[in-house]
């Protein structure tokens, strides 16, 4: 009988107004954003399956629209892809659609825009020397297209439009040099750029200006023991303006750099990084305004790694507190500075309201698949970045074992962000620590927003997260800030079951379009493969 009496005694108490069960189906409200978070008040779903269909998203800040590029299967069972233009507004409502045709023999390549006109390149299967761009006018809805066949031109690097023309730097086919490629849209005119003749190892970037009518190359010259810099300026058709080079008189080897826009002629920032006898590695960061007087400034200015605040955040606290030391010693001792080890990826310099301009570099390095024996990336003791404790190793090292190891992509680890003013001079310094994210290609991993405020954001995607830094020039900040990408109804929020998360860029004001191929499941209703765009705004 006490037996019973307990059992009824337990199910009335659990059946209870307010008990246990009742309790535990209660759902737990979602947590608070972190401060400062964005807000995602748009988005667009599109029912594209991601092992037959494709798109390319371009924003346009001048008309607040964005323009995608989708690539469709003709049939289930066809291999012919149909190209279109879609156009969406700042709600990302369909403004605008436009077919193009693009035969089965070309392959997507990059995207490019002007301020209204899109431009999509495409590379030939057939023939790697042919090429097709694909324009389409936002303002109008037109759309055309134009084959160039260039016959040595392989690997397209970089391209960016300059009044109606396509900067695009090439790969030749004896993969030995890079060069200038310039495609006149409107005519199918083409001429390779003489003047823009690189031997491989070397590294181009370039800036190009509507405003200024020109376009203007940075190129890196090295002989395998010492490294330079040439500037070249070109006009928008092609045509040598000036060269000049820039070089440290010391031990010092200037590796890449980014320059100012072109149509600030009161200052022209160039500012980059800059190695020790190795050219292959950084050991710091320069600047200098080449139209200062020499016999009034100094030419150029050098920032040692460990002469910034910030750049040794992403280490742990032991490994920082040995490289203190070590620092120390060296000072003590006045011996020969650290070597440090490494790659840095420059983004372009961005203007800000007080005349200077911030740099912003990601730290990579080549990502190698992991061994059945280990997953240790680095060998010795000493601290990873430095001489003597390789950042990355070459394939077919690493493994206790021996067992080869193969690069798959690159992995940043953080992004370092400087602040320079007009003259060189550096301001402040911050860093924004990664989760050390794997791409295929060395492709920028971090976009930069100004705010209204002064501060920056800088946000990537990462699985299905949205994560995010406010940059306040010096001053410390959490590196763990990150929400999840926005899926609807926003009470119920549908359960991501895959994402792969394309890319993050910059649209317009404070806002940024994220994109990507999510797999997505609602309740009551079936899972979806989607393509979305989701407006990001701070």
């Amino acid at each position: 009988m006490k037996t019973l009496y307990f059992l009824l005694l337990t199910a009335g108490l659990l059946l209870g107004a307010g008990g246990p069960l009742q309790a535990q189906r209660r759902k737990e409200p979602p947590p608070p954003p972190p401060p400062g978070a964005p807000t995602q008040a748009a988005r667009l779903e599109l029912e594209l399956d991601p092992s037959t269909s494709e798109a390319h998203v371009q924003p346009l800040p001048a008309d607040s629209s964005v323009v995608l590029l989708l690539g469709r299967p003709k049939s289930p069972l066809s291999r012919e892809t149909l190209f279109a233009f879609q156009q969406y507004d700042h709600n990302l409502h369909l403004r605008a659609e436009r077919a193009v045709e693009v035969p089965a023999e070309f392959n997507f390549v990059r995207l490019c825009a002007e301020p209204s006109i899109v431009y999509a390149l495409f590379s030939s299967v057939d023939n790697p020397g042919r090429l097709l761009v694909a324009a389409y006018d936002a303002r109008g809805g037109q759309a055309l297209t134009q084959v160039f066949e260039t016959k040595m031109a392989r690997d397209v690097l970089e391209m960016k439009a300059l009044d109606g023309r396509l900067f695009a730097t090439v790969m030749l086919a004896d993969g030995l040099h890079v060069t200038a490629l310039l495609l006149d849209v409107a005519t199918g005119r083409l001429q390779f750029l003489s003047s823009v003749y690189e031997q491989i190892p070397t590294q181009l970037s370039f800036v190009a200006d509507a405003a200024a009518g020109r376009a203007e190359y940075v190129v890196t010259q090295t002989n395998g023991r010492k490294s330079r810099l040439l500037l070249k300026q070109l006009t928008d058709r092609g045509q040598l303006v000036s060269s000049e080079y820039v070089q440290a008189e010391s031990e010092r080897s200037l590796i890449t750099a980014q320059l100012s826009p072109l149509q600030d002629t009161s200052a022209r920032l160039l500012t980059g990084t800059y190695s020790l006898r190795d050219p292959e590695y950084a050991q710091g960061l320069f600047a200098t305004d080449l139209n200062a007087d020499p016999g009034l400034h100094s030419s150029l200015r050098f920032y040692d790694f460990r002469r910034l605040k910030h750049f040794f955040d992403y280490l742990n606290p032991a490994h920082l507190a040995r490289l203190e030391r070590r620092n120390e010693r060296i000072d003590a001792t006045a011996a020969e500075p650290q070597r440090w080890r490494y790659r840095l990826l420059l983004h372009e310099l961005l203007p800000q309201a007080d005349g200077g301009y911030v740099l912003a570099a990601e730290v990579y390095a080549p990502h190698y698949r992991s061994t059945p024996y280990g997953n240790s990336r680095y060998y010795g003791r000493g601290l990873p970045g430095y001489a003597g404790a390789p950042f990355d190793l070459p394939t077919g090292m690493g493994s206790y074992y021996g067992n080869p190891r193969t690069a798959d992509g690159y992995q940043t680890s953080h992004v370092v962000v400087c602040g320079f003013d007009r003259a060189g001079n550096l301001l402040w310094d911050n860093t924004y620590v990664l989760n050390d994210v794997h791409r295929r290609t060395l492709e920028e991993t971090v976009r930069l927003l100004p705010l209204p405020d002064g501060r920056l954001a800088l946000a990537y995607l990462y699985e299905d997260q949205l994560h995010y830094k406010l940059v306040d020039r010096a001053e410390p900040g959490p590196n763990d800030l990150a929400v999840p990408i926005f899926t609807p109804p926003a009470d119920a929020p549908g359960k991501v079951l895959d994402s792969e998360p394309d890319e993050l860029l910059p649209w317009y004001g404070t806002r940024l379009v994220a994109s990507g191929f999510q797999r997505v499941r609602r309740p009551g209703s079936p899972d979806r493969d989607v393509f979305f765009l989701n407006a990001v705004a701070f």
